[in-house]
């Protein structure tokens, strides 16, 4: 699946899941407002109108009892308003209520309070008439019994309806509670889902990125390793393929480099070897003495002969060391007389360029495990670097100083120095940092290579006009590899 097929359905699965949630807590909050909407609009209302009955009942009666005693009219024409109230509230209620139980007390609340009206109607008409006393007594046995039995069933009505309106409300409160958790619910976990798909896709995103980083990284580093393997079919995949590919011609084109490189030196180091004894001959006197002239040009041919052999060792050198293959004679080293070794074959160069050259620091016995010639070119390429880089009246000074586990040996100079934009390349081959100067750019690789090769590591510190420090930090007695 291409890359751009997976943000979209990653994004749709979280759109699509937002939506989903949404749409459901919307038909839950529904649900939930046609359940307080209910309450509100009839179970409310219907506990109002049987209250409402209830309390009427006794305001009957007294009308009914003043109508009876006093005989006025009056009193008969409020207790028919009042009547004709409640049977108004009777009738609103029969469409609010539901169950079949408030359906039969309202039935038996309206029969109670026909016989109570029927007997309030023989009531006026015994009064009409003139016979008090009869209607007195209707009024208090038959007609109170009436009254008490209808006020009873409209007590009972309103128990039944109560009853109803609180489970409703224990209903709408479980309702209530159910949806915010299955909102909740269905919230974090839609939320899951679609973070959990966006980090799936991210993180295999990522880590095919980390591998085609770290698989940059080492062919920058001249490092061609297997290659980049991505499970993905999309254009990750495409560019992993692609930097293989890439890969693999540098590799090829690194290994044809070296092949040649070698194959060159191997085959320039006879005929040198050979002008370089010739050379030599030449100035013992073997064919006879030389004339001025032709002293110089033997000279210039000799220095010409030991430059190109030097070269030609140090690309071999590191032909070797990037194959693994060169051979490291390991052994307890004294450093101090090792730094003193490599003095002196500078000093030469640096008395005939009027260069203070010299050492920093007391002597002492400091030693490490490791190659001596290899660690004599260390120092014999560091202090030829600021010998060569340091101008007349100025000073090269060879510190060695014990941290711990580790030796530091530090060169520093009061020379030109190295710019600032050259200085992280300074170490890498066939980088110089003065151009102008000549030189092949192999001399501080080789220190590189020579320090890591024995564990180490190197450190330039440098502020161009004001000198350089070269450091290298190699283990000490007791740390040896």
């Amino acid at each position: 699946m291409r890359l751009g097929a997976k943000i979209f359905l990653t994004s749709t699965l979280l759109i699509a899941t937002l939506v989903g949630v949404a749409a459901w807590s919307l038909l839950a909050m529904q649900r939930l407002v046609a359940v307080n909407r209910g309450i509100l609009t009839e179970t409310l209302p219907a506990l109002q109108a049987a209250v409402g009955v209830r309390e009427s009942l006794p305001a009957l009666v007294r009308l009914e009892t003043r109508y009876v005693v006093l005989g006025d009219r009056e009193y008969h024409a409020f207790w028919i308003r009042r009547m004709r109230s409640v049977t108004e509230e009777l009738d609103r209620l029969v469409g609010l209520v539901k169950t079949e139980e408030e359906r039969g007390r309202l039935a038996e609340l309206r029969a109670s309070l026909a016989a109570y009206r029927a007997l309030v109607e023989q009531e006026r008409a015994l009064v009409a008439r003139g016979q008090k006393g009869s209607a007195l007594a209707l009024s208090e046995g038959p007609g109170r019994a009436a009254a008490d039995s209808a006020e009873a069933a409209a007590a009972r009505l309103g128990a039944t309806v109560q009853s109803a309106a609180a489970d409703a409300l224990a209903r709408a409160r479980d309702l209530e509670r159910r949806t915010w958790t299955a909102v909740l619910i269905a919230l974090v976990a839609s939320m899951a889902a679609a973070v959990g798909g966006t980090a799936w896709v991210a993180v295999r995103l990522t880590r095919s990125l980390k591998v085609l980083s770290a698989a940059t990284h080492e062919v920058a580093s001249g490092v061609f390793s297997e290659p980049v393997r991505v499970e993905t079919r999309d254009e990750i995949a495409d560019l992993a393929g692609d930097f293989n590919r890439m890969a693999a011609q540098l590799r090829e084109v690194e290994t044809m480099k070296q092949e040649f490189f070698s194959t060159i030196s191997h085959e320039l180091r006879t005929p040198l070897t050979s002008i370089r004894e010739g050379v030599h001959l030449l100035r013992e006197g073997a064919y006879g003495p030389l004339t001025p002239k032709q002293e110089r040009l033997v000279t210039i041919v000799g220095l010409s002969a030991e430059r190109l052999l030097r070269l030609i060792n140090q690309i071999l050198d590191l032909s070797r060391l990037r194959a693994g293959v060169l051979p490291l004679e390991r052994r307890w080293v004294d450093l101090d007389r090792l730094a003193g070794r490599a003095l002196d074959e500078l000093r030469p160069q640096a008395e005939e360029k009027g260069v203070d050259l010299g050492r920093a620091g007391a002597a002492g016995s400091v030693k490490v495990f490791g190659d001596e010639e290899r660690l004599l070119q260390i120092l014999v390429n560091l202090l030829g670097n600021a010998v060569k880089f340091t101008p007349a009246g100025g000073s090269v000074r060879l510190a060695l100083e014990e941290r711990g586990d580790e030796v530091e040996v530090a060169v520093v100079d009061t020379g030109v120095g190295i710019p600032a934009e050259a200085l992280p390349r300074i170490f890498d081959r066939y980088q110089q940092a003065h151009g102008s100067r000549g030189g092949t750019g192999l001399g501080l690789a080789i220190v590189k290579a020579f320090a890591q090769a024995h564990g180490g590591s190197v450190r330039a510190e440098s502020e161009e006009g004001k000198g350089s420090r070269f450091s290298v930090v190699l283990p000490r007695e007791g740390a040896a590899p």
